[in-house]
């Protein structure tokens, strides 16, 4: 089956139109990258979705993570439509805030303390700003292949270039845009994912530089990458020795690995965390959340915290009744959650045998990654994929032929690997989706590849 340009014949005139006066046209560059081409949207629905052209998608993009619940949950909606008829913006405080956030500091360990904002990237801007006043250092930390946000400080080294990226031990600092910072004026420093000796080792000789280490407890945008055993506690354990303060992101893993997040799930406690928009189900909102040491400084007015837009009143309510739905029968959502995407990641791994095709497929249930190995890699056994190096095994190009052939049949998947799940997929999705897995492999797939 190969698509004709029949079935994207509104999207590709809507495209057309929209490069006229939207850059590229697209809001965010990350979209251009989609396959087969940016398409236009009309409408979702649990874990559904309709382009203009009518063509209806299982969808394991998700928003790019954040919907939990799927499209358009009716509890989610109504909170928000209620409140928007009650006001739009106070630019003050109201009821519902003081709510969400004594519910987020129940919720999240680390959370004493909890600040709203509108998008992740200014969370994070947040939490280095923090992390900065309370140590008197400048320079952050962070790994080489993780992503934290668009802003200049800390865009660095997502997607390094291996021939300019310097030893794989002792990564180079390269800005992932034109007109950034260059890597030695950045204050960051990279190092490499899931190395303790590594990390250990820099900490010893540089800790009186280092304000804060910034990661994803699970390295997510980069294939799904999961700690070793024990790295995160070596890692809690040397900040707190070398006075480093510890920052999870966790705007992906957040309310998605459990209703705690990773640092739940793992039981390692940050120093501040920030999460995304997964907290209210896709509305506007993030939230930076730690330890009173730190955020004690804004409460005080010693660093510098503010935004229009924060604790948005609508998103606000949009929050609460996701976290209504989360917590309810115990949390049974993660069960459900955990079983759908494995069941999933399983049947996949069932395909890729009877087909012979050779592929990596690790993570959790509520979001794992699926990749092709190049030609002739040499991968270890178990964990194929432990940081960003090693990642670049995979076959990208591949891949994209992947993910192009199964949007045309009525999937649609994120290109760097990364699949979501949501409350709303069922059985049936799983079963519809390893069939057009299979008739990609059978016709796509397998004549380019040898196990």
């Amino acid at each position: 089956m190969t698509a004709t340009p029949e079935r994207y014949a509104r999207s590709i005139a809507d495209l057309t139109r929209s490069k006229k006066t939207l850059a590229g046209g697209v809001s965010s560059n990350v979209r251009l990258g989609d396959k087969p081409f940016p398409l236009f949207f009309d409408r979702g629905l649990g874990s559904h979705l309709w382009d203009v052209d009518g063509n209806e998608y299982i969808d394991y993009v998700l928003g790019r993570g954040p919907l939990l619940l799927g499209h358009t949950p009716k509890e989610v909606v109504q909170a928000t439509v209620d409140q928007l008829w009650r006001g739009q913006i106070y630019a003050a405080q109201h009821e519902l805030e003081y709510e969400l956030s004594e519910r987020v500091s129940r919720i999240i360990p680390c959370a004493d303390l909890v600040r709203f904002g509108i998008s992740g990237s200014e969370a994070v801007h947040g939490a280095l700003r923090l992390a900065r006043a309370a140590t008197g250092r400048q320079t952050v930390l962070k790994f080489e292949g993780q992503y934290h946000g668009w802003l200049d400080n800390i865009l660095y080294s997502l997607s390094p270039d291996p021939t300019r990226a310097g030893h794989a031990l002792h990564p180079a600092t390269l800005a992932e845009s034109s007109g950034q910072f260059s890597g030695a004026d950045s204050h960051v420093v990279v190092l490499p994912w899931n190395n303790i000796e590594v990390l250990s080792q820099y900490l010893e000789q540089h800790h009186n530089e280092i304000a804060a280490i910034i990661t994803e407890p699970v390295m997510c945008n980069t294939a799904v990458i999961p700690p070793l055993p024990g790295y995160l506690e070596a890692m809690r354990d040397l900040c707190t020795q070398h006075g480093v303060v510890l920052i999870f992101d966790e705007v992906i893993t957040g309310f998605r690995l459990s209703l705690a997040g990773a640092q739940g799930r793992f039981n390692i406690k940050p120093d501040l965390t920030i999460f995304g928009k997964a907290i209210a189900n896709g509305m506007p909102i993030s939230c930076l959340a730690g330890r009173e040491q730190f955020m004690g400084l804004i409460a005080q007015g010693k660093v510098g915290h503010g935004g229009t837009y924060n604790s948005l009143p609508a998103a606000v309510a949009g929050a609460i009744a996701t976290l209504d739905l989360l917590e309810k029968d115990g949390a049974a959502v993660y069960d459900t959650l955990e079983t759908t995407g494995q069941s999933l990641m399983q049947g996949i791994r069932n395909l890729t045998a009877k087909h012979d095709i050779q592929a990596v497929i690790q993570g959790y249930g509520a979001i794992f990654y699926l990749g092709f190995p190049v030609q002739g890699a040499n991968l270890p056994v178990g964990q194929a994929i432990t940081d960003y190096r090693s990642s670049l095994a995979m076959d990208n190009d591949l891949y994209t032929i992947f993910v192009s052939a199964m949007v045309d049949r009525g999937v649609r998947i994120i290109p760097r690997g990364n699949w979501f799940l949501s409350s709303a997929h069922n059985q049936a999705d799983v079963e519809s989706t390893l069939k057009a897995i299979e008739e990609v492999f059978a016709e796509v797939i397998a004549s380019k590849v040898t196990a």
